[in-house]
């Protein structure tokens, strides 16, 4: 993978940073990609990869900022991906965001660990053990050192971790208390027609792992129901041929926050539905009805929370006037978004919201059948049923504080009506 130049856009379209590895390309590159910007609905419907005449542009929006890297030849567009996405989730853990008031107040270190992290163009140090031992973290402390003694904070050392097997653990790590918490969290896309019936259904699931071990431990995780992991993908320190033979994560883990295991499962029969959304929204003679109902399912008796209900409203509706036995609505006018905040779900009190919408008069809009978006989060459920059946440290002879937690989350989770 060979890249040339990296430039950083805000949503206004003007480009804030930019790094060049082995020669300086014109800003000029960026053009097409400022017409795809502009053809697109949303910053997210920007083509990835756009082709020009001498160049490949490769991008990814995050934040409310479009990465842009420029590469001369022709290379794998995923492995480009990766490296901007793990370049923004370095710029979070360092400065605790990725925005782009954090990016210009530690423009420093931003051109320190870009330089790391490419030389001459191909990925170097990608791992934030190795970065952090590089290059220290900006701190109040570290800021008044550098001015007052005008030192880069750079090591001059080369971390130890970057000659070893395992890179992305540095050596010598010590705890008072050892500890290593592991979070399962899913993501539920789905479509659901106005009957009811689900038209599709997937499930994007990641096990978030906190681990703060002395040593150099090694962990073997198990699974009550492996074989529902068919389409995963795995951070580095996972040993493949332990998985592939026997379905046991075995690794030696980063210290610190890291993503163990990523999965998808696409099988519909395997993809519980924890709500359900009943809607009747029609207009005519010049108003419109609301009726929506909301209530959990396939829950096994866990709660809902943090429930919203938006409605994309027809452009010609001026007003509505709503009445909910639970939560609170709010309607804004400007994008005509009818917005319902339920919170949590009682089991024996089902949400519903009733009322009309204002049209202006002689106005139309029989044909108008806005989709649903629901949004909810359940703790302590993994809604595809995943569980992990124990969790064993080898190599030292302490004991940690382990801990597995589950949430399921709504993602692209849309009612037709």
């Amino acid at each position: 993978m060979l890249i040339n130049s990296i430039f950083f856009i805000n949503s206004s379209g003007d480009i804030f940073l930019e790094k060049h590895w082995r020669s300086i390309v014109s800003r000029s590159v960026c053009d097409q990609f400022f017409d795809a910007q502009t053809k697109a609905a949303t910053p997210e419907d920007v083509p990835p990869i756009i082709t020009t005449n001498k160049y490949y542009l490769i991008s990814i929006y995050r934040e409310k900022i479009h990465l842009v890297a420029v590469t001369q030849m022709e290379v794998q567009p995923l492995f480009v991906i990766e490296f901007m996405h793990r370049v923004m989730d370095t710029f979070a853990e360092y400065f605790d965001d990725c925005t782009e008031s954090a990016i210009k107040d530690n423009i420093i270190v931003v051109y320190q660990l870009l330089e790391e992290m490419l030389d001459n163009g191909f990925p170097l140090a990608t791992e934030l053990n190795i970065l952090t031992e590089l290059i220290k973290p900006p701190t109040i402390i570290n800021k008044a050192v550098s001015m007052v003694t005008g030192k880069e904070g750079v090591s001059s050392v080369l971390p130890g971790s970057q000659l070893s097997n395992v890179p992305w653990r540095r050596q010598g790590v010590k705890y008072a208390n050892n500890e290593a918490y592991f979070d399962c969290i899913e993501d539920v896309d789905a479509i659901i027609d106005a009957n009811g019936t689900v038209v599709a259904a997937e499930i994007h699931g990641n096990i978030n792992c906190n681990v703060h071990l002395s040593g150099m431990p090694d962990l073997s995780m198990s699974f009550i129901n492996p074989r529902l992991l068919d389409d995963v993908s795995f951070h580095p320190c996972v040993r493949l041929k332990r998985w592939e033979n026997e379905k046991i994560l075995s690794f030696v883990p980063p210290d610190g926050s890291f993503v163990l295991m990523s999965y998808h499962i696409s099988t519909q029969n395997q993809v519980a539905i924890p709500v359900y959304v009943r809607a009747m929204i029609n207009f005519k003679d010049g108003m419109g009805k609301v009726d929506i109902t909301v209530g959990p399912k396939q829950t096994l008796g866990k709660t809902v929370d943090n429930v919203v209900i938006t409605v994309p409203m027809p452009k010609e509706v001026t007003g509505c006037s709503m009445t909910t036995s639970v939560g609170s609505y709010t309607f804004d006018p400007v994008s005509k978004q009818l917005r319902w905040d339920i919170g949590k779900i009682q089991p024996l009190k089902v949400p519903t919201m009733r009322g009309s919408c204002t049209l202006p008069a002689g106005s139309q809009c029989k044909d108008a059948h806005p989709t649903i978006h629901v949004d909810f989060k359940i703790m302590q459920l993994a809604v595809s049923g995943l569980k992990v059946n124990r969790l064993d440290m080898f190599n030292e002879n302490y004991k940690p504080f382990k801990g597995v937690k589950y949430i399921t989350k709504a993602g692209n989770f849309q009612v037709r009506t």
